[in-house]
């Protein structure tokens, strides 16, 4: 198969009609299968006609947007293989545009190949679908050292009091006026939708009641899931352009590195059917053993022209379709995976820079996956953002107190060169974050030593077990005074420590109001109270303090230029107005430290002050003539010693 755009695959209407394409190497026989407006009723089955290119294609007189259809294929059917043709698996357009209803599990999906037992019940149809027109923006929303936000959709809202509860838990949803005031209160720059794709629960999930409320187990890579989207792309494309009214972007978190069909035990559902050998890695020489760089089960092949074609294509489609800003890639490494390793600059790399949708696109890459070579931060090509958990593991690491950390927690304000300086590059590519969807949230970060994923159905074996978190002397809720204001004092330090760093910053949505998940750092599976946001009692003080914090970060692109910070620009001060020297950056006991900065060519000077300690600690800083430093907190004198464990926040202005 090759990269020209010889066909447009999937279902097509046409003024007449509507063709269908669909292709598939290894296959022998396929069919189009229409079923009635309710899906339950197949009424036609239609053998397609291998024509090119292994295309095979079919086109319906008559028929328009809104029908309901399905593929069969067959072939060889040996697992050990990689051949898994079943007549009887009822299997989704991988490039559909919508399905009439979300994937459920069972058991027969996974069936050795049987024609007397028909999967068509048990899988949502895929509906011919008009493509809506967005409004793309170029340059795409999100300015140099923004504010990412990143958002679970169904747990954003579900929640939310003044969203009708018709709407809540949908894309819709994220356009009601109360929560783009909050998304611009706190200065969101763009939000990240974790994915909103159609997935299928894991199927260990069903047995124990349980559900998958993240996303990252997607079987259609174009079609929203029912579930978030009951209006569909047009629900999407809407929202998006609301979001853009009101200055913020929306960026995609999308899963391309493995399909919900999971292992050789797992479903038969769309590509697996299609053409197996094709769409997922196999183990060298072992076409019936699938590699699983992802974790999950399986790997897509990313160097595959099929795939490849079908990865730029979706990404296209959300473009053209809804207008969206960029994407996000889950376990980034695979799309760049070879036979022998990552590459940095393979073809699907090269495909996105060429095409002319996606060359200006925001584009983010997790850079780790759990294969050979598979952590790859700092590794991807200049057009990436990288997620740096770096960042996220020297800040913990810091206010956790562990010692000999100064200089890591120096290194990642100033936007990790460490690991993204390249020859002629002068910008930092890291997205800095200390608390994701994955692992514990912010507020649990500094309430609890341990996971507690009991709820999950694992016996806690599941999530991270090392998560450099504390719990400032009890485990979990306390009604304590003294316990409660050490974890209010730490997390506004880490808040403060995370919009002083150059760079793109990412918060997850509720950090700022200290959501908590009651020490779970694995909650995929728990789609109720526990993961969705409880607006109602959130912490209007630490959203105060954040949206301080997010004007301050505004008001001074000194903090969030992603330019490098040079010596030029910066220095690294002891409170008492000395420079840092060898002693203090090896002293395993420092904990306090000034980051002065300023941007090349620009007189405003910030200052960063840093306490870690356990004592309130006067700070000095060196003025130039005619002016002098002023706090940035509102509400503290300029003069006020900092306090312990804390972050304050100066510029330097003129004497009136």
């Amino acid at each position: 198969m090759s990269d020209a755009p010889l066909h447009r695959f999937g279902a097509q209407p046409q003024p007449d009609g509507v063709r269908f394409a669909l292709w598939t190497e290894r296959a022998t026989a396929a069919w189009l299968c229409l079923f009635d407006a309710s899906g339950e009723v197949e009424t036609d089955r239609i053998a397609m006609t291998r024509g090119p290119a292994d295309v095979f294609e079919t086109f319906v007189a008559g028929l328009a947007a809104g029908a309901r259809y399905g593929f069969r294929t067959d072939g060889p059917y040996d697992p050990s293989q990689g051949d898994w043709f079943d007549p009887a698996k009822l299997l989704m357009d991988p490039y559909a545009r919508a399905i009439d209803r979300a994937y459920r599990y069972d058991p027969a999906l996974a069936a050795p190949r049987d024609e007397s037992v028909d999967s068509a019940p048990l899988m949502p149809k895929a509906i011919v679908t008009d493509m809506p027109k967005g409004d793309r923006r170029s340059p795409p929303l999100l300015r140099p050292g923004g504010l990412v936000y990143e958002v679970n959709v169904r747990g954003f809202t579900k929640l939310h009091p003044e969203i009708d509860p018709a709407q809540r838990g949908t894309i819709a949803a994220l356009a009601h006026p109360a929560i783009i005031a909050h998304l611009q209160r706190i200065d969101v720059d763009a939000i990240e939708l974790m994915p909103i794709t159609a997935w299928i629960d894991e199927r260990h999930l069903p047995p124990l009641g349980l559900a998958n409320s993240w996303g990252y187990n997607p079987v259609s890579f174009m079609a929203l899931d029912p579930r978030l989207a009951p209006g569909g792309l047009v629900e999407l494309r809407d929202t998006v352009r609301a979001l853009h009214e009101a200055g913020i972007g929306v960026i995609l978190d999308v899963v391309f590195n493995h399909s919900g069909e999971s292992d050789s035990q797992g479903p038969t559902l769309s590509l697996r059917g299609i053409d197996n050998r094709a769409y997922f890695r196999t183990l060298r020489d072992e076409p019936g053993s699938l590699a699983n760089d992802s974790g999950c089960g399986n790997t897509m092949a990313c160097d595959h022209p099929a795939t490849r074609r079908l990865i730029i294509d979706s990404l296209r489609h959300f473009v053209v379709a809804a207008g969206v800003d960029g994407f996000r890639f889950d376990l980034a490494p695979i799309l760049g995976r070879v036979p022998d390793g990552f590459e940095p600059d393979a073809a699907l790399f090269r495909a996105m820079r060429a095409d002319p949708l996606l060359a200006d696109r925001i584009l983010i890459a997790e850079p780790w996956d759990i294969g050979p070579g598979g952590y790859q931060l700092g590794n991807f090509s200049a057009e990436f953002l990288e997620w740096n958990d770096r960042y996220r593991d020297d800040v913990r690491r810091f206010w956790r107190g562990d010692p000999y950390t100064i200089g890591d927690l120096a290194t990642r304000l100033a936007g990790s060169s460490d690991i993204f300086a390249r020859p002629g590059r002068t910008h930092t590519r890291s997205v800095n974050f200390i608390a994701a969807h994955d692992g514990f949230t912010l507020a649990d970060l500094v309430a609890y030593r341990h996971k507690h994923n009991d709820a999950n159905g694992e016996q806690n074996r599941d999530g991270h077990g090392d998560n450099l978190s504390w719990n400032n002397g009890v485990e979990g809720p306390s009604d304590d005074a003294r316990v409660i204001a050490a974890r209010q004092r730490d997390l506004r330090a880490l808040l403060a420590t995370l919009f002083a760093s150059r760079g793109t910053i990412m918060l997850t949505a509720g950090d700022e109001f200290g959501r908590t998940q009651r020490g779970n750092n694995n909650a995929y599976a728990q789609d109720n109270a526990l993961s969705w946001l409880d607006w109602s009692g959130r912490d209007a003080a630490l959203e105060d303090h954040v949206a301080r914090l997010a004007r301050i970060r505004r008001d001074h692109p000194a903090l969030s230029d992603p330019l490098f910070v040079s010596p030029d620009d910066v220095d690294w001060l002891a409170f008492d107005d000395r420079a840092f020297d060898q002693g203090d950056w090896h002293d395993p006991a420092t904990d306090r430290i000034v980051m002065l900065v300023q941007l090349p060519e620009q007189p405003v000077r910030i200052a960063v002050a840093i306490n870690r300690s356990g004592q309130p600690g006067a700070v000095s800083l060196p003025s130039a003539e005619g002016r002098r430093w002023m706090r940035l907190d509102d509400d503290i004198e300029p003069t006020a010693p900092i306090e312990a464990r804390s972050v304050a926040y100066f510029v330097e202005e003129d004497i009136a």
